[in-house]
């Protein structure tokens, strides 16, 4: 799909009567005339219309933001999601909450009301000593954060992001202490996308 810009020229024409010497005296009376506004043509005078194509570009496809999908039990998904406010509810289940546990320029999104709802806990949040305190439950999506808006992952977090949540976790309590075990491979969920996401491909960057 382009965008054209198409010049529309509309031709307006009248013949007026004077009494002059000359052509060049009556020309410069209706010239005069017509500077102060004696002659006013409208639509009635109106006798052709051009159009002209002036110039064309290509439109750029919509595009959605290259994220992180990280499910419970799940690997993480490189996907590309819409901007709209209704797509990141939709991917995390409900309303939206966003943390910025970690010093590069991304967020997490999750759910706000998870732990209220009940819903599985997924990943542990560590501090620099690798001790939990925070757990994140139900879907999240790790995405960029730009200076006004979440942006896409640049290539470099995404890939270290999905290391670092690559292993899903499993949540144990035991009396007031929680343990966070890694869930062995071949009890990892296979994902499958949602209607309103795709994964994300190379060529979409």
């Amino acid at each position: 799909m382009k965008k054209f810009d198409v010049e529309i020229t509309e031709t307006l024409q009248r013949t007026v009567s004077v009494e002059a010497a000359t052509r060049e005296e009556a020309e410069r009376i209706v010239t005069e005339a017509w500077n102060n506004e004696d002659y006013v043509l409208d639509s009635n005078d109106f006798v052709d219309v051009d159009f002209k194509t002036v110039g064309e570009q290509e439109l750029s496809k919509a595009k959605g933001l290259d994220v992180l999908l990280v499910q419970p039990g799940m690997y993480p998904q490189k996907i590309s999601i819409g901007t709209d406010l209704k797509d990141f509810q939709e991917a995390v289940g409900g309303t939206i909450a966003a943390s910025y546990p970690f010093d590069d320029p991304v967020a997490i999104v999750y759910n706000d009301e998870g732990k209220l709802t009940g819903l599985p806990l997924n990943r542990a949040l560590r501090d620099e000593h690798g001790q939990m305190y925070d757990a994140v439950a139900g879907t999240f999506l790790v995405v960029g954060n730009g200076e006004e808006d979440f942006v896409s992952l640049s290539p470099e977090l995404a890939q270290k992001y999905e290391e670092h949540f690559h292993q899903p976790e499993a949540f144990i309590k035991l009396g007031k202490r929680l343990l966070v075990i890694p869930v062995p491979d071949e009890a990892v969920q296979s994902a499958e996308p949602k209607a309103h996401i795709r994964p994300s491909t190379e060529h979409e960057r």
